[in-house]
Parts: structure tokens; sequence; C-alpha cells
């Protein structure tokens, strides 16, 4: 049977480079996978772009493309990533740059995929708002961006390119693998049985060091050794959608049964029917069989007919966010924290102007993880407190105005106050919308990256 092997560099934005090395240098892959986009952070992208217009990918993508790229163009390994978030085209310029300078005896040609910014469509379709219930226009105030969901039928043109590089901006997670399956095998785009497949391999990998470990390990439950230096997972896959996951044999971390099946539920609401733009994927007859030492071998997931419709992420304006944390530690560390909680909340009300509403405390250290859900009573005292005040505001004045009062504790509230930071930052809500796959226009162009 034949087979090809995908390696995953990276499950979100900020996430470790020297595994993604260790896999472009000593994995013998095919492709190598970075995902590294989320609604979090193609918001992030957006208020980049916003700003500078050449601006909006991710910041880490200079990074990781110096540090693979001499020895993915060696080994004829083909990168795929979204980390082109809100601006793919610039993305696609500074990797043939880093390129023509890491890679000088090579002309490396980069692919990239837009047509995923579907502001216009959005405002002209008017489509309903996941979160509110009502069309788009009943709130539109302050809408600044929307970026569908694109599939493998949007970036499959870009393999057909010959590609070193391949930079997109919001496809989803599992299309990033499902492409090169796709490429390589010849599926059709209405194999549902083996698109679902792909899909399931895909959701795999796409957390990188999840399936080896990662978001996984308990040192009591599940302890997993080498954390340290957690290897990342490849996948051998087979023409019929099969797949054999493993990491390096010198890398840290676990593959196993259990791993994948936590892998597996990650994110997923119905697992017979898990929405991708390629195909509703049927995971619930699904096989997972460990073949060696940190060798897992998948099959039995299936699909059944894509949607008509590709989720939309919308952004909006949502003002600002300020934030001021500080620490009381010893007796009465919970006391003091309240004091001052009282004495900031007083502060922004009568000499700032804040709605106290707008505002939020967390006390960590004493229960603020379980938002409330914790007894109150007989608990024993912490040995410190870490308050945190936030909020969303209107401006940047009043966002700084938050971190100030908390900073200020220091000489003019509770005693034995420290460790005070402060940060402000605009805030892009996000929202959700479905959108018809036939409103969008995708396009693929290259760039070369070329010393000469």
């Amino acid at each position: 049977m034949t087979t090809i092997r995908i390696g995953s560099g990276a499950g979100f934005a900020g996430d470790r480079l020297d595994p993604a090395v260790k896999l472009a240098e000593d994995g013998n892959l095919d492709y190598l996978v970075f995902e590294c986009l989320g609604e979090r952070t193609v918001a992030a992208g957006q208020l980049r772009r916003l700003a500078d217009p050449e601006a909006g990918y991710d910041p880490l993508l200079e990074t990781r493309m110096r540090a693979v790229l001499p020895y993915t163009v060696a080994q004829g390994t083909t990168v795929v990533t979204n980390s082109g978030a809100a601006n793919p085209e610039a993305a696609a310029r500074l990797v043939a740059r880093v390129a023509a300078e890491v890679v000088p005896d090579r002309t490396v040609t980069v692919a990239y995929l837009t047509g995923d910014s579907v502001l216009s469509e959005v405002r002209s379709g008017d489509p309903e708002v996941w979160e509110t219930g009502a069309p788009l226009s009943a709130d539109d105030a302050g809408l600044v961006s929307a970026h569908a969901y694109l599939g493998v039928e949007h970036v499959l043109p870009a393999f057909g390119t010959g590609a070193d590089v391949i930079v997109t901006g919001r496809l989803a997670d599992p299309s990033l693998f499902l492409a090169p399956m796709v490429h390589e095998f010849g599926w059709a785009l209405d194999d549902w049985g083996r698109l679902g497949a792909g899909t399931f391999v895909g959701h795999l990998l796409e957390c990188a060091g999840q399936v080896t470990g990662g978001y996984f390990a308990d040192p009591v439950t599940k302890p997993v050794a080498g954390m340290g230096d957690l290897g990342f997972p490849f996948a051998d896959v087979g023409d019929d959608g099969t797949a054999v996951l493993g990491k390096l044999a010198d890398t840290g971390g676990t593959l196993t049964r259990q791993t994948v099946r936590e892998q597996m539920l990650y994110e997923v609401g119905d697992p017979s029917a898990y929405l991708t733009p390629d195909v509703t994927a049927d995971f619930s007859g699904v096989r997972i069989e460990e073949v060696g030492e940190d060798a897992v071998r998948v099959s039995g997931a299936g699909g059944r007919p894509r949607t008509e419709t590709l989720k939309v992420t919308l952004g909006f304006r949502g003002g600002w966010l300020g934030e001021g944390q500080i620490s009381y530690a010893g007796p009465r560390a919970r006391q003091r924290a309240e004091l001052a909680w009282d004495i900031v909340r007083h502060r922004l009300d009568v000499v700032h102007g804040l709605d106290p509403a707008a505002l939020s405390v967390e006390f960590i250290g004493d229960g603020a993880a379980f938002r409330g859900m914790m007894p109150t009573t007989d608990r024993p005292e912490p040995p410190e407190v870490r308050m945190r005040v936030a909020g969303r505001v209107d401006t940047h004045a009043q966002a700084h105005a938050i971190g100030w009062e908390v900073e200020a504790l220091y000489c003019a509230g509770p005693a034995a106050g420290g460790g005070a930071r402060t940060s402000s930052s605009e805030v892009l809500a996000v929202r959700s919308a479905l959108l018809p796959r036939d409103r969008v226009t995708a396009r693929v162009d290259t760039v070369k990256g070329d010393h000469r």
C-alpha cells in the first residue's frame, strides 16, 4: 500500500519550535504541517493588519521558517501552514525572503491561498449570528473582519504548483493534513469515506504534542516521561485512509491508545457528525490499536456529504481590555486581597467614572478557577492570594486606569502587596455565522525565494 508521512510541527501559535526542527531534520517527512491559527489568533492578526497593512500573519512565522527550511528544502519535505492568518500574501512574501537567505543554492517556491476574507459577502448576505440569534444587520457596529473556514477544494491547486511551502489563512485545521492526502492519493472530493478517514488523522495531528502526552499528563494518574523534550507526532497514512501514528524514538512523551482516544474527543461535540468544510466525518466506528512502542494504528473512520455552508469567524471592535494584578501572602491574605479590590473598585468608579459592572475580579490561589463553585466556608486559609482585576472598557485611557489603580496599591493599599503587573490591549470580539460555500472565491498564487 502506498503511504505518505505527515508530521505535525505546531498545534497553536505559541507552540515550541525544537520538536518541529527535530521532525524536519530526522523525521523523513513528505509534509510538515504547522497548525497555528485559532479564532483568537486570527482576530489578533486582524488587529495587527488594521494597524499595519503589511502585518497580520503569525509573529513566529519567520522564526519557524528560518529553523526548518534548510532541512525541509534539502529533503524535499513540503511545508504547509495556516500561519498566514489575516494576511497570507504578506506571509508568503516573508517566507520567500527568508528562503532566499537560508537556502541560497535553491529557488524556493511559496504558494499562498487567499479568499477566506469574506467581509463584503457576509455584509450582503446578512447571516444569522450564532451568539445573538439575530441577523448580522441588527448589530454590525464595529464589524471589521470575517474569515471563512476554507477546505481542501480551495487549497488543492497550491499542491499542483510544486511549492516548497504552502501558506494559508483560515483553512480548517484538519484540512491542512487532509489536503496532502487528497493530492498524493488522488482522492475524489466526494469520496466521503476516505475524506472522513483522512480528516480523522488530521484531527489527531492538528494539536501536535497533545497526542504524545501534552495536555494529557498527570503526575499521579497519567505520568508521562520526558515532557521537557516532548516529541511531536507524525503519521504514515495509507491510500485507504488508515494510518500509523508515531514519534521520533529519541524524544520524550508517549503515544498510546489512551493519548489518541483523548485527542479524538478534543473539541468534538458529536463524534458521528464532525462538521468540516470537506466532509461530515464519522468517528463513531474508529479502531485504535497499539502496534508497537509509541506506534498506534487508526482506522474505521468514515464520512457523509459535506454541508453547503462554511463557518465564518466575525471580528468586531470590542473596546479595550485593562488588567492589573497584585499578590498578598501570609496571614489574612484573602482579606487583604478583598480590601484591595474594594479600594480599586471605589477608585475606578468615583475617580475614573467606570461602570463597576464592566469590572471583574479573581482571587487566584483561593478557588478562582472554579468560578464560585467551591464552598466558601470550612476551607483552609490560603497562604497567598493574587488579586486580578480586569475590565472591558471603551477607551485605552480607561483600560490604562485599571492597571494604574492596582499598581497604586503598593503605597496606598493593604499591607505587603507585591508583584504588581498591568496591561492594556484592544479587543476584537469574536462571533460566528454561516455562509453559503458558493459565496466564497479562493485563489492560489506563488512567489519565489531566489537570492539570484
